[in-house]
């Protein structure tokens, strides 16, 4: 029974990290953006794309959740290594969203300071989404 309560506890930790993590990110970008509309309002697409991105995070948390589902049920007893899965992508994919969404404010602000910082933000922020892959590659790998 604990077994089952631990599993199911991993599976609301993945998905509710990953998508608390996702929800910072994107409202971290996306105060920058409104900022950055002020003073330069032609750049609103470049913005949007770049508050986006830290929602990825919470994709990988919705998979990963899925995927751990599927196993929970095939073998219920498996049920602390779902939690400790769980507990580990979520809390990745929460700080790797949250540093994300930094990032892509700091290029934001660069934007609509007139400098040519999209391509290299969108390179610098594929860093931290890197370690968000690396953990759901690891839970699918369970």
């Amino acid at each position: 029974m604990l077994q089952l309560i631990l599993g199911y506890l991993g599976l609301g930790l993945v998905l509710a990290l990953a998508g608390i993590g996702s929800s910072i990110g994107t409202t971290t970008a996306g105060n920058a953006a409104e900022g950055a509309l002020k003073k330069k309002p032609e750049g609103s697409g470049t913005y949007m794309v770049l508050s986006a991105l830290p929602a990825t995070q919470g994709i990988y948390g919705f998979v990963a959740f899925f995927m751990l589902l599927s196993k929970m049920k095939e073998a219920p007893e498996m049920g602390l290594v779902i939690f400790g899965v769980g507990a580990c992508v979520g809390l990745v994919c929460m700080l790797s969203a949250i540093r994300q969404g930094q990032v892509c404010a700091n290029g934001i602000v660069g934007v609509s300071q007139g400098h040519d910082v999209f391509t290299n933000t969108l390179i610098y922020a594929a860093l931290p989404e890197f370690y968000a892959i690396l953990g759901l590659v690891g839970a699918l790998m369970v």
